[in-house]
């Protein structure tokens, strides 16, 4: 019983200095990595910054291009795509100076109006076309920024 104790321990001690040799071995062999620590090589295409610097551009040029979050009045949910374009046609015709959003979901089309950045603004104006569209409903959603709001009108 006795000599079985030895030959466990012995084994037992043979892999304690396997497993202290590999950990040494493990830091001297990636011991140069861990002193990178902290340093972040970024490989990109350089077309991203010409993207960048031209989106800002037309930005600048467009105010009318910058988006927030905001409100659209939806005049129309349906799933034939003329009666879509006879809604958006017969709001424009009325509201000429309003921006009209056409957009399909399969297998609906919906037309949203106006760019409102209170909810207060798009009731009012929703009570305004009650009287003209039926089944108006006001969804929260980014919107273009309205001219009036950027200082050129």
């Amino acid at each position: 019983m006795m000599r079985h104790a030895v030959i466990y321990e012995a084994k037992f001690s043979a892999i304690i200095y396997c497993i202290f040799f590999a950990l040494i071995f493990t830091l001297f062999a990636f011991g140069s990595k861990a002193q990178e620590r902290g340093k972040v090589e970024v490989v990109k295409d350089p077309r991203i910054d010409t993207l960048a610097a031209r989106r800002l551009s037309l930005k600048a040029k467009n105010p009318q291009a910058l988006s927030s979050n905001g409100y659209r009045i939806q005049i129309f949910y349906g799933s034939v795509r003329s009666d879509a374009y006879n809604a958006q046609a017969k709001f424009q015709a009325i509201y000429p100076g309003i921006r009209t959003y056409l957009s399909y979901t399969e297998p609906d089309f919906k037309v949203k109006v106006g760019d409102f950045r209170t909810r207060l603004e798009a009731e009012k104006f929703k009570q305004e076309l009650q009287s003209t569209f039926n089944g108006l409903f006001i969804i929260a959603e980014k919107i273009n920024i309205p001219k009036s709001e950027t200082g050129n009108d």
